[in-house]
């Protein structure tokens, strides 16, 4: 079985609302009306009513079960636009924060806010910015890290890996290396892997040097003082985080070395570049960017996207959903 019949079976008794603000598209109405019929989950989907079976009338979609809102006839406009003005505290008018709630991404994160739905997903059509910055700016980020990252999933069969950070951060300082080697082991927990993060380099234990370097090597140092439930080790060369034979060449005793299934890249363009090459080389899945850190899951599609990955990231989207109420749970029996 695979991973994703497996994911499936778990979200289908949750029936999260998921949001999908770009309507008009055919991607997402496609995956709306599968996620609908094959009883997944509720897709929320944001456009005209008339725009909206129009796209689903000319690609033979079924989305007669699919709830639709249009943000400019909401009736439950004015409980938007209070929840907005006080949660960016002073800093827009409810003249503003109407005129902003007429974009479907900030309509949409506030829906989640509101808890009106379970999470989002976006960026077939809107850029990664459209959809992070009301992310920020209402979902916000969890009061144990400084900022979100972008992770992904790289899925073959049953096999699975963790890729961090990839879409968010262009050129991650030590500290943060340290955080999104945290939220990558959380997202690599919340899909049933035991987390063996690798810090990346060009260097394994000292074999290169420079500043890059001493980049990474101190964002393990960080991350080991900072979180040491975590197993994991840096600066490590991708072949000595994977292979075991060239872990055993390279390394002494590692926990990590030659078994790793979380990767931290040293940059975005480090990263960018390798779950790309994972993909199309070795005929990966990558379902992402997943951001990592928020207070409710908010997703990012590439503006490449298909219906497929659309459809896979709501599902995603629910089993962070899961993960989150089941923390809400602990702390309030705490």
């Amino acid at each position: 079985m695979s991973f994703f019949y497996d994911a499936e079976r778990i979200i289908r008794k949750y029936q999260h609302r998921i949001v999908l603000p770009e309507g008009t598209d055919k991607r997402i109405v496609g995956a709306a009306s599968r996620l609908k019929n094959n009883n997944l989950l509720e897709p929320i989907v944001l456009g005209k009513p008339e725009e909206v079976q129009r796209v689903a009338d000319e690609n033979g979609f079924d989305i007669s079960r699919v709830q639709i809102i249009d943000p400019l006839t909401y009736p439950e406009i004015d409980d938007l636009v209070k929840a907005f003005v006080e949660r960016r505290k002073g800093k827009v008018t409810e003249e503003e924060a109407r005129e902003t709630l007429k974009d479907e991404n900030y309509f949409g994160t506030l829906l989640v806010y509101t808890g009106r739905a379970d999470g989002l997903v976006s960026g077939a059509i809107h850029t990664t910015a459209a959809t992070v910055k009301p992310a920020l700016q209402i979902i916000k980020v969890n009061p144990m890290y400084s900022k979100v990252s972008g992770g992904y999933l790289l899925i073959r069969d049953k096999e699975l890996y963790v890729f961090g950070d990839c879409a968010i951060n262009i050129e991650p300082t030590s500290e943060d290396l340290a955080e999104i080697a945290k939220q990558s082991a959380e997202t690599a927990k919340n899909y049933g892997l035991d987390p063996k993060i690798a810090m990346l380099s060009y260097s394994t234990k000292g074999s290169g040097k420079g500043e890059l370097v001493d980049k990474v090597r101190h964002g393990f140092e960080i991350a080991k003082e900072k979180y040491p439930e975590l197993v994991i080790d840096g600066e490590l060369q991708f072949d000595a985080a994977f292979v075991p034979e060239v872990a055993a060449k390279k390394l002494g005793d590692s926990p990590v070395a030659g078994k790793a299934n979380v990767f931290i890249f040293p940059d975005i363009q480090a990263g960018n570049i390798g779950y790309k090459m994972v993909q199309r080389l070795g005929n990966f899945e990558a379902i992402g960017p997943i951001l990592q850190g928020l207070n409710a899951p908010v997703n990012d599609l590439s503006r490449g996207c298909n219906e497929e990955d659309v459809y896979k990231l709501c599902i995603i989207s629910s089993m962070e959903a899961i993960k989150i109420t089941e923390e809400r749970q602990r702390k309030n029996n705490a």
